[in-house]
C-alpha cells in the first residue's frame, strides 16, 4: 500500500513565493497553498496538514495572527507553523515564535536548508503524535478513549457544519456485562471487552470512523459525513460483528452468546444543535433498545 505524502500547507499572498515553494518540495510533499490568512486557517482546519509555512507579512491578517489563531484552536494547535519571510530581524523572529511559530526560516533560503528543517519538523511531530496518542488510548481495549472520543467530536462535529454534512454516533452497550461478571468472573470481563472492541474496531472502513470506550462497558461509535441510512447499515453491521465472536453468556436473557444494543443518531450539524444534544440523543435511543428487547439498534434521524 502506498504511504500518503507528508501534507504540508503553504499560506502565502505572493504568488512567485507560493511557486518557489512548490518548485524546492512538491515532489517530496503533499504541498497546498492558500494566498491569505483567513483562508489558510480554514484550510488549516479542513485539511489537518503536517505542518505549515507561513509568510509574516500579508494584507488584511498578517503572519504572527494567523499563527495566534491556528494556536488558539484545539484543531490545529498541535501542527508546527515555520515562518517564511524575508524579515529577519531578531524582533521580527522573537514576535514569530512568541506567536506560536516553532521556527523561522529567513528568504532567501537555501532548498537543501528548507527541506531538512521541514524533515526536522515532521520528525518532531510525529514523535509528539505518537506520545499524544498513547494518552487518548484505553488502557484494557486498544481502541480510543473518552478524551479521544471528545477531541473527534468537537473536529468533526465543526467540519461537517462547515460541509455541511451529517454526522452520525452510535452508542453501545453490552447486554447483560454486569451478569457476564458475575458468572464468569472480572478477568473473562476483561477479556470479553477486549474481543468486541476488537471486533467493533474492525467494522471501521474510513480513516475518520472511530470506535471509543465510553466506559465501563459501553462503547461510541462516530461516522462522520454518514446519513441515516449509512448509520442503519453500520449499526446492523457492529451488533452482528459482536455476535458473531460467539462468547458464550449463560446469563443473558436474550441469546446464549454476548449481544449488544446500540442506539444512533444521525444530524446535520448546525448553530442550534450541541455534542451534547447529539450525546444525549444516542443515549436515549440506546435506552429505547434495551427496552425493546435489547441485541437490536434503535434510530432516529433528530
Amino acid at each position: 500500500m502506498m504511504v500518503p505524502l507528508p501534507r504540508i500547507l503553504a499560506i502565502d499572498d505572493t504568488p512567485a513565493n507560493l511557486f518557489t515553494l512548490g518548485a524546492v518540495l512538491g515532489a517530496q510533499f503533499d504541498l497546498q497553498i492558500a494566498n491569505s490568512g483567513a483562508m489558510g486557517i480554514a484550510q488549516a482546519q479542513e485539511s489537518l496538514p503536517d505542518l505549515i509555512l507561513l509568510d509574516v507579512r500579508m494584507p488584511e491578517m498578517d503572519g504572527y495572527e494567523v499563527c495566534r489563531r491556528l494556536k488558539a484552536d484545539p484543531i490545529t494547535r498541535d501542527i508546527p507553523v515555520l515562518f517564511v519571510t524575508a524579515q529577519c530581524s531578531s524582533a521580527e523572529e522573537t514576535l514569530g515564535l512568541e506567536a506560536g511559530a516553532e521556527d523561522f526560516i529567513t528568504k532567501p533560503f537555501s532548498p537543501s536548508v528548507l527541506r531538512a528543517r521541514v524533515l526536522t519538523h515532521l520528525t518532531i511531530k510525529r514523535q509528539a503524535d505518537r506520545l499524544r496518542s498513547m494518552a487518548f488510548i484505553d488502557g484494557l481495549t486498544g481502541v480510543a478513549n473518552r478524551r479521544r472520543l471528545d477531541e473527534a467530536l468537537e473536529r468533526e462535529w465543526r467540519a461537517c457544519r462547515r460541509t455541511r454534512s451529517p454526522l452520525t454516533l452510535a452508542m453501545i452497550d453490552i447486554d447483560y456485562f454486569k451478569r457476564f461478571n458475575d458468572t464468569y468472573g472480572h478477568l473473562a470481563g476483561d477479556v470479553c471487552l477486549k474481543e468486541v472492541a476488537t471486533a467493533l474496531m474492525g467494522c471501521m472502513g474510513r480513516p475518520h470512523d472511530l470506535i471509543a470506550r465510553y466506559g465501563g462497558e459501553e462503547f461510541v461509535c462516530l461516522l462522520p459525513a454518514t446519513d441515516l441510512a449509512g448509520a442503519k447499515a453500520k449499526a446492523e453491521e457492529l451488533r452482528g460483528a459482536v455476535q458473531a465472536l460467539g462468547i458464550r453468556h449463560a446469563a443473558s436473557d436474550v441469546a446464549p452468546v454476548v449481544t449488544v444494543s446500540i442506539g444512533v443518531t444521525s444530524v446535520l450539524p448546525t448553530a442550534e444543535l450541541t455534542t451534547e444534544r447529539l450525546l444525549a440523543v444516542a443515549d436515549d435511543r440506546l435506552y429505547t433498545a434495551k427496552r425493546n428487547g435489547r441485541n437490536r439498534a434503535c434510530c432516529i434521524d433528530d
